[in-house]
């Protein structure tokens, strides 16, 4: 890897932080607070939170095996994707690289912050070629972006061929691990001490059931998560997300069952839907999700909006033409979806 700070943006390097009131008198015990010219009433919540949710990382730090000092949390993980290019990416002039397919925000940022992002198509198994993808990388190429279980094929990429990627590039390489909970393949997060390179994702959004508190998670070594908490905006996680993390935490037990019973019901979904007529094709998954190829699957999308059935039709990225991205549901639900399925007419 090269230094960090060869890495990082010079404005971003030399810039001087945001300092939230509450900074001032860290470590010292206070009882009354006039300081931030917030209201005196309606407590606790007339209060700005915590901006390093410290309470919070010391809970997630139990759980995910990662030190506070190696997380960051952000309003979602789109905003530590939108924090990369912010932090190591110079507009109009340095690059990224990422597989494809794979989740649309990697380029929805990279566009945003006008910063150039190369694609590397994976095989016909939605496999990485690391040899393949380090070839477009150049001296302007600052951060590459892995996911995986990847989104929308579901599958994980070869650990090796990861591993060639973040050994062989001399900047940061992002894997995208928000699916990682419903698969049984080791993680990357676990090897964090190994590659001083290394940015892992994690999410609120999926296992734990909590897309809508927006609650993302970035592990990374110390010094790379000091400089996402440098750029970040001062309170960016609230303290209702705060406190409905640490409640789904302490429910932690019912979020590995709800994990279970998710992965019970996906191969029963996946069987109903590969023994109809209309289905071509179903690429195997690691994730709470898998992708079909369908005869005519625009048809059927519209078929199954009509029917109030949402699936995602992803016929027009690359390699899934004629593709559903399937999400697995609760029993009923899944039902709902192979009933009306079983019903459609071409």
């Amino acid at each position: 890897m090269k230094d960090l700070k060869d890495l990082v943006r010079p404005n971003i390097w030399c810039l001087e932080p945001y300092s939230c009131a509450r900074n001032e008198f860290k470590g010292r015990e206070a009882r009354v607070f006039l300081d931030a010219n917030e209201s005196p009433y309606d407590r606790p919540y007339n209060r700005y939170p915590d901006p390093l949710q410290e309470d919070l990382k010391q809970d997630i730090s139990m759980i995910k095996g990662v030190v506070p000092e190696q997380i960051f949390l952000g309003n979602g993980s789109d905003e530590a994707i939108d924090l990369i290019y912010r932090i190591f990416c110079n507009p109009q002039r340095d690059n990224v690289v990422a597989i494809e397919p794979t989740y649309g925000m990697y380029k929805v940022c990279a566009d945003i912050n006008n910063v150039e992002y190369r694609k590397v198509l994976l095989d016909e198994k939605f496999q990485l070629n690391a040899d393949k993808l380090l070839g477009v990388v150049n001296d302007k190429t600052k951060a590459i972006f892995l996911c995986s279980p990847n989104n929308p094929s579901g599958n994980c990429l070869d650990e090796k061929e990861i591993e060639k990627v973040v050994r062989g590039f001399e900047g940061v390489v992002i894997i995208d691990e928000a699916y990682s909970d419903f698969s049984l393949k080791r993680t990357f997060r676990e090897r964090l001490d190994e590659f001083p390179n290394l940015i892992v994702f994690n999410t609120f959004s999926k296992a734990w059931a909590s897309a809508g508190i927006r609650l993302g998670m970035a592990f990374a070594q110390k010094d790379i998560i000091e400089l996402f908490n440098k750029v970040k905006y001062p309170y960016n996680i609230n303290m209702l997300t705060q406190e409905r993390a640490k409640e789904m935490i302490r429910k932690r037990y019912d979020v590995e069952n709800w994990v279970k019973l998710i992965l019970m019901e996906r191969p029963k979904l996946m069987e109903a839907v590969a023994m109809l007529k209309i289905c071509e094709k179903i690429y195997p998954t690691d994730a709470n999700f898998f992708l079909v190829k369908m005869k005519g699957a625009t048809r059927i999308y519209e078929y199954l909006v009509d029917c109030g059935v949402i699936v995602r039709n992803r016929s027009k990225i690359a390699l899934c033409q004629d593709c559903l991205r399937i999400t697995v549901g609760a029993p009923d639900e899944n039902n709902a979806l192979v009933s009306a399925l079983r019903k459609y007419r071409s």
